[in-house]
């Protein structure tokens, strides 16, 4: 285990030893199938296959896919080795049959992805799903390349298990700077408001994401895991496919970030995480979530773009 001594700037979440036994004491192991109410809330820390059939059906409002990318990565104490397409898109379909009988049918599902593999896996999810929409985000920061495009963005498959699910357009808006601020026939401003920070509008959400940063070593939501999610990307799909009260699912949680948003947004959450480091660290970081629940990038009740200062929408 590292030690916890860093920069003051450095505001990355570190667990002790003594942390890690205290979190992974909270952690949760099946070996029966389980009711709902066993479930509810906690971080279960196995290989996912090993509980995919131990888990309730029908329970799940919001599934939300991050899988290992097809990709040479380590992830703590698991170590992913690249398939190739034909045998990556099996893997992710062996996983989609198994996993399907725990969703409701108002369910909806998010499924990221790589540019590699992305294709293929919309055909796949076809099989499973209707798939309403492919989101692609800009990920803000990536190695340069001087043979090819520098590898910038990642996606986000969007399905649902039936013509019958949720889809708050009003709770994902983004505000946005007016480059252009037109004004009526009175001079009145024409879909904008101005502030003292500049002129804003209020925007539908797009699958186009530009306003994402990734989390970085002086963010509070920061962890050593080296594919996390941002928050605020996570919170616009818990908010735009979920109600306060829904389950929200992450079958490859990571350092948690899923089941902290859903926390954060009053949803209940469930989580699967391999690692028991991770998983510990979804502990300790659900413990803050309880006291804490800014979520970067999202304030009084609206998304904003990067490098914007956010005041009260009236």
């Amino acid at each position: 285990m590292k030690k916890l001594s860093q920069s003051p700037l450095n505001r990355t979440i570190k667990i002790s030893d003594a942390e890690f036994r205290k979190y992974a004491s909270q952690l949760v192991t099946l070996d029966k199938k389980e009711p709902v109410s066993k479930l509810i809330n906690k971080t279960i820390c196995q290989d996912l296959f090993d509980v995919i059939d131990l888990l309730p059906d029908n329970f799940v409002d919001l599934l939300i896919v991050d899988p290992p990318y097809n990709l040479y990565k380590s992830f703590n104490s698991l170590k992913v080795k690249a398939k190739s397409i034909d045998e990556y898109s099996e893997w992710v379909d062996n996983f989609i049959s198994k996993i399907f009988h725990i969703l409701k049918q108002t369910a909806s599902v998010y499924f990221c992805s790589d540019w590699r593999t992305s294709i293929s896996i919309g055909h796949i999810l076809e099989k499973y799903f209707y798939v309403r929409n492919r989101i692609t985000w800009e990920r803000e920061k990536g190695r340069g390349a001087k043979s090819n495009w520098k590898n910038n963005s990642e996606d986000i498959w969007y399905c649902t298990v039936s013509r019958k699910y949720t889809f708050n357009h009003e709770a994902v808006k983004l505000n946005r700077k007016v480059i252009a601020p037109y004004k009526d026939v009175n001079g009145q401003p024409k879909d904008w408001s101005r502030n003292g920070n500049g002129n804003y509008r209020l925007t539908f959400p797009s699958n186009l994401w530009t306003d994402i940063s990734v989390p970085f070593w002086s963010m509070p939501e920061n962890t050593e895991h080296p594919t996390q999610k941002p928050e605020k990307l996570v919170a616009k799909l818990i908010l735009a496919s979920s109600k306060k009260g829904d389950l929200v699912f992450d079958p490859f949680l990571g350092s948690g970030t899923t089941s902290v948003v859903a926390k954060k947004l009053n949803r209940n959450y469930l989580g699967v995480e391999i690692d028991k480091l991770y998983a510990s660290l979804t502990e300790k970081r659900l413990e803050k979530a309880h006291f804490d629940k800014k979520i970067q990038g999202y304030d009084y009740g609206f998304f904003w773009e990067r490098n914007t200062t956010p005041f009260k929408v009236e």
